[in-house]
């Protein structure tokens, strides 16, 4: 029997352009940070802050996630955008909650 993202604990995150990653439950308060500086950015239309935000959310990603199996058909959680992303493409993806929910 092969395991679904149903079956375990943690989400799967996209990063467009890239691929998924498999990050557990755990590393969701790290991610929630990372999240909240790229979110600030954006309500202070900060263009050099969001960029370094952003591309840190990004790597804590890559950081604590593991990659997913390419050939697996399962959904994605989350939709990320990637590093190259302008501020207003970013703001149209955000939830009330940001990217990252929680």
């Amino acid at each position: 029997m092969t395991e679904t993202s149903a079956d375990k604990t943690g989400l799967i995150i996209r990063i467009l352009g890239e691929g998924q990653y498999d990050v557990a439950d755990t590393a969701l308060d790290r991610l929630n940070e990372l999240d909240a500086a790229v979110e600030a950015a954006i309500a202070a239309d900060d263009e050099a802050t969001f960029r370094p935000a952003l591309l840190a959310l990004l790597e804590g990603v890559r950081t604590v996630g593991v990659a997913h199996a390419v050939d697996a058909l399962d959904e994605s959680d989350l939709i990320l955008p990637d590093g190259d992303s302008s501020i207003e493409e970013v703001r149209e993806l955000l939830a009330d909650d940001g990217l990252i929910p929680g």
